[in-house]
């Protein structure tokens, strides 16, 4: 099912990613230790899961890449699961990417068609792309062929589940 394509509007609508500012020392630890010795999570990334990594989106581009594509990717990297804070690239829901004429096409999956996050996995692709300044519209389509599976993780993804202790 195919979404209509939007204008661009103002990112960061979803009120309340709570745990303030970035820290070099706080980040660190988080890094080094993302449950804590005690099994708790850190602020830090209680806040990007509350808000899919928005603490932790970089800033736009100024002007368009010569590569539109690989820099959505890339974008695309930095939204978090609201489960776990894992980029949605590495889970492999990211299924698709094109871009032509100022409009970005991102063809996403779902690990379940009852997923309950569907709605706040979308809106923070669709926030994270729109600010982008060279994005004129994001279309967002759901696919569900090939279906997902763990297989669909990258390396890289695994080995952040890992750190959770999630297996994959």
């Amino acid at each position: 099912m195919a979404e209509l394509s939007t204008p661009r509007r103002d990112a960061g609508s979803r009120a309340g990613a709570a745990g303030g500012p970035s820290t070099p020392g706080r980040d660190a630890a988080v890094r080094a230790d993302p449950a804590g010795a005690n099994g708790t999570w850190p602020a830090a990334f209680q806040a990007s899961r509350v808000s899919g990594g928005r603490d932790r989106w970089s800033e736009p581009l100024r002007e368009a890449p010569a590569d539109e594509t690989a820099a959505l990717t890339a974008a695309l990297g930095e939204v978090l699961d609201p489960e776990l804070p894992v980029s949605l690239v590495d889970l492999g829901l990211v299924r698709g990417v094109e871009f032509e004429d100022g409009v970005a096409r991102i063809d996403l999956t779902f690990t379940a068609t009852a997923c309950p996050c569907m709605d706040f996995i979308k809106e923070d692709v669709r926030d994270r792309i729109e600010r982008e300044p060279w994005v004129r519209a994001v279309e967002i389509e759901e696919v569900w062929d090939p279906p997902w599976t763990t297989a669909s993780i990258t390396e890289r993804g695994r080995r952040e589940l890992a750190r959770f202790g999630v297996g994959a």
